[in-house]
């Protein structure tokens, strides 16, 4: 009975599925017509892009021949082409190794590639290379293509930029490359080309520099001085009737550069580090109880810099923060005070008369020293030092009469000696970036809509990416690093598959303000069309 019963039930089931095959085989969709590609009330016959690396194709940290050719003003031009657009040139280098040099000798660095775990140097895998693009030999334009990786937005205004005299000084090697070693500044360059239609993405780099020195170096430009230069952009690009495209800056802060390192990566189980713990945690435990004496005669919060190691969870990083008052003196004079100190000094080898010379490196090592927070951004070079031997720092102490291993004790890059600035960017300089984007973005908000310009919101998209990441055709990208499928090694530029996305939504943003149906008729690219990641034998 159990037999038939299973033969009957497998008839019912073939039966059933045989009625379906059947009924799918009569029910096929009918095929979806779309619309003829227009390009609305647009005049893509002459296009030019400016702006900078993200422009340019700026890609693993250098620019080569096949990141330029998936920038996203390219990859718009191949879609303008469809409805009238013109010949679209770059200044390409001459290989794909990414670098340049001056009269032979390097003055810019190959691509970044993966390594296996993370980004690493293309020579470091495949063994040297020779850089074949030379900056006294610049190729002859005019270019469609005028993104200058680093250019700030008023350097897009300057004579002399692309002028070899004036470099390094004054100059831009990729400017060089693009005025063909000429005083033209990159606005004359566009509008000697009369264009019809335009992108300008430019303003990353007034914040970015500072962001990614951790707030040591450079310096944001001021409202004042970006409002000129891109007003003047906007209204010398539309002078003569031009059309265009716009983008806003993104939070830089949302990009894998500034959320890739962990603010706590100090693992107990790593056993160059777990077995120092409790050492550690006894040195520690003798500042941070000058800590606390110094709150208790009035300074406050001073026991919010207390040290201490997790035996059992990672870490936070001991980082420098400049934004704390500065405890140097108060601190060497309760060490010198102390009537214990002079023992401890002598636990470390070291004379009881070294106690003074001692306490005055205490106070000035951790005067304005803490563990980082989640609120604390490690920059992703960052990973790389940590956990490192500050060997400038250790000679240091050796001049200051400490011997050899114990100044390199006290030398441990994000342990017991705090991060540098350069490799933090604090909440408060965090603070001052995001004032500085924000009145740059409505600068260029407010002019977009002046000019009757289309508005790409960059700034949206890159939130998107960071936070849940976006779903595109097969592919879901994130702003992870390596992972995420949107951004390149360097962990600040798109990848060919980010610039793909950009470039649809640059195409979006033209459709609604121009009248334009690349969405609506089938023309945005595929980003599953282009590469995550360029091989390390590129050629």
């Amino acid at each position: 009975m159990k037999t038939i019963k299973y033969i009957l039930l497998s008839a019912v089931l073939i039966g059933f599925t045989a009625c379906n095959d059947e009924e799918d085989y009569e029910m096929t969709e009918p095929e979806v017509v779309l619309p003829t590609l227009t390009a609305g009330s647009a005049d893509f016959s002459k296009y030019v892009s400016l702006g900078n690396s993200l422009t340019a194709g700026f890609t693993d940290n250098a620019l080569f021949i096949a990141g330029q050719e998936n920038s996203f003003p390219n990859t718009l031009s191949q879609k303008f082409a469809l409805v009238g657009g013109g010949e679209f040139t770059q200044p390409l280098m001459n290989d794909n190794f990414g670098g340049m040099t001056l009269s032979g000798t390097r003055i810019l660095e190959p691509r970044l590639v993966f390594g296996g775990a993370g980004p690493v140097a293309l020579e470091s895998l495949i063994g040297p290379v020779s850089v074949s693009t030379e900056l006294t030999n610049p190729p002859s334009g005019p270019f469609s293509n005028l993104g200058v990786p680093g250019a700030l937005s008023f350097h897009l205004l300057g004579n002399g930029y692309g002028n070899l005299a004036n470099f390094p000084a004054a100059a831009n090697p990729y400017a060089i490359r693009v005025s063909g070693n000429t005083d033209a500044s990159i606005i004359e360059l566009a509008m000697a080309q009369t264009p019809s239609f335009f992108s300008l993405w430019i303003g990353n780099n007034d914040v970015l520099g500072y962001a990614t020195s951790g707030g040591a170096s450079g310096a944001l430009t001021d409202q004042a001085t970006f409002d000129f230069a891109y007003g003047t952009l906007i209204t010398t690009l539309t002078s003569q009737g031009a059309q265009g495209v716009v983008a806003n800056i993104p939070d830089v802060t949302t990009i894998p550069y500034f959320t890739t390192v962990p603010h706590a990566p100090l693992d107990p189980t790593n056993e160059d580090f777990g077995p120092l713990i409790p050492t550690l945690n006894g040195i520690f435990g003798q500042i941070n109880d000058v800590y606390t004496f110094l709150e208790s005669q009035g300074v406050p919060n001073a026991t919010d810099r207390q040290i201490v190691f997790s035996e059992t969870a990672a870490s936070p990083v001991v980082i420098h923060d400049e934004s704390l008052m500065d405890l140097s003196t108060e601190m060497a004079a309760v060490f010198n005070a102390s009537p214990t100190f002079p023992a401890f000094i002598q636990s470390f080898g070291l004379p009881a008369s070294a106690a003074p010379a001692v306490a005055n490196l205490l106070g000035l090592v951790y005067g304005q020293s803490r563990q980082a927070t989640a609120n604390d951004l490690l920059v992703l070079p960052s990973s790389s030092i940590i956990g490192t031997v500050n060997e400038d720092f250790a000679t240091f102490l050796g001049t200051q009469g400490l011997p050899p291993a114990l100044a390199g004790q006290f030398s441990v890059e994000g342990v017991s000696l705090p991060l540098e600035d350069k490799w933090v960017l604090l909440p408060t300089e965090q603070a001052e970036i995001a004032q500085a984007t924000t009145g740059f973005n409505a600068t260029i908000s407010a002019s977009a809509s002046q000019a009757g310009l289309a508005f790409v919101d960059t700034n949206g998209l890159m939130t998107q990416l960071a936070n849940g990441g976006i779903m595109t055709g097969d592919f879901t990208l994130t702003g992870n690093l390596v992972t995420g499928g949107a951004f390149s090694l360097d962990g600040v530029h798109p990848n060919a598959r980010g610039y793909a996305l950009i470039a649809n939504e640059f195409m979006r943003a033209i459709d609604l303000t121009y009248g334009s149906n690349f969405e609506a008729s089938g023309n945005f690219v595929d980003v599953g069309n282009y590469p995550t990641n360029y091989s390390p034998t590129l050629q």
